[in-house]
């Protein structure tokens, strides 16, 4: 019991020494990254290929990881540069050399990355296992989860004073995994939007088998200052799938489907960014002295009728619809997607309404969004505000 004790006391005092570290280095909390992003801007792209170089990753029969990452990454930049013109493609490595997690996720804070994408491929113990899986930052529930979280970080053991790096986090205790949820990562529903696009792509173009969006503690994730994702592109250690990954056709539908889901988020955001903008431009509504309307209970979109409402949050796990889960807020809607669930506060029959009401609350949501709901439905922004004229 002593034992246990004090190596308890000793996990916490480690965990506070990279809480400390990491707040004041600055390097995860950039608030000028949570904003949508300025119409017309360049995005900046971090694509890492995982492990390298003296790090061969998973093993299988006929192919090592490092080798099907770098593939991949390497293919959907040139997808995302042949297709979409306002996008800055950036790797962490092009070659078989051998990035350290710390300095991977250095790379994308000091080039002001808006996305960061770390590709891998699977393993497990039972040859059975398939499928595809996207990771977003976070605490896993799931011991399987966690075994992979702890593969992947095991690279840091290859590295060079590795325990004075990474102060001391020891990618094999599931003691230190404590310290992902001491801290909330401030891009993840941004990430959970990305991972949750790359899925569906994965299940609906390329007919891969679906493992869902999941959350785990990547250190290269932890330590990035955007929007980030780990994709398990498929299980190496699945004869059938290793054999996939190999092949060319293969590392070409992949990077295809993780190509197509970058280029609906970044579609997607810039849209709401110019509707943003031109929000600002409108004539005030007139609500009289009272100023913006404010979300009635009763309110709720039902029905055929298009209301405008502002998203605050979205989870891949299902929240309690009352106000101290919402920062206060009374009145939210929940709104399904998928397997992700979308939280939307106000409802409003003008988009000036909605745009007045996001201002509002966005000293408290900053990454808040008009979107148009119709029968619990989102539709396209731009094709709402149209059939409205």
């Amino acid at each position: 019991m002593v034992t246990l004790i004090k190596n308890r006391k000793r996990c916490t005092k480690r965990i506070s020494v990279i809480i400390l570290v990491i707040l004041f280095s600055g390097s995860v909390f950039n608030g000028s990254r949570m904003l949508a992003q300025e119409p017309g801007k360049t995005w900046v792209i971090v694509l890492d290929a995982g492990h390298g170089g003296k790090d061969p990753g998973a093993i299988g029969s006929i192919i090592m990881e490092k080798d099907i990452n770098l593939a991949i990454a390497l293919k959907t930049g040139e997808y995302l540069e042949q297709n979409v013109k306002n996008v800055k493609i950036l790797y962490t490595r092009r070659n078989d050399s051998f990035p350290g997690l710390k300095e991977r996720a250095e790379f994308a804070n000091r080039n002001k990355a808006d996305l960061f994408i770390s590709i891998h491929a699977n393993w497990s113990g039972a040859k059975s296992v398939r499928g595809a899986e996207t990771f977003v930052m976070g605490l896993s529930k799931d011991e399987q989860n966690l075994q992979v979280a702890m593969k992947e970080n095991e690279v840091i053991l290859l590295e060079e004073d590795f325990s004075s790096k990474y102060q001391g986090f020891d990618p094999k205790s599931p003691e230190s995994y404590i310290i992902f949820s001491l801290m909330q990562n401030v891009f993840r529903e941004q990430s959970l939007d990305l991972a949750s696009k790359v899925q569906s792509q994965f299940k609906n173009r390329t007919g891969r088998i679906d493992r869902g969006v999941k959350q785990n503690g990547f250190w290269v994730l932890y330590m990035t200052s955007m929007p980030s994702i780990l994709i398990e592109t498929g299980f190496i250690t699945n004869p059938e799938e290793e054999k996939y990954l190999k092949s060319k056709t293969g590392q070409e539908y992949i990077a295809s489907a993780i190509y197509r889901a970058l280029r609906d988020y970044i579609n997607e955001v810039d849209k709401k960014s110019y509707i943003s903008t031109a929000a600002d431009h409108l004539s005030e509504p007139e609500t009289g002295s009272a100023g913006p309307s404010k979300p009635e209970q009763d309110s709720v979109p039902s029905g055929n009728n298009l209301f405008f409402m502002v998203q605050i949050a979205s989870s891949t796990e299902r929240k309690t619809l009352k106000p101290e889960n919402f920062s206060g807020l009374d009145v939210v809607t929940e709104l399904r997607s998928g397997n992700i669930f979308k939280y939307a506060a106000g409802s409003f029959i003008t988009y000036s309404e909605a745009a007045e009401y996001r201002k509002k609350i966005e000293s408290t949501y900053p990454g808040a969004f008009v979107i148009a709901v119709r029968d619990k439905q989102i539709l396209p922004l731009q094709e709402a505000m149209e059939s409205k004229d």
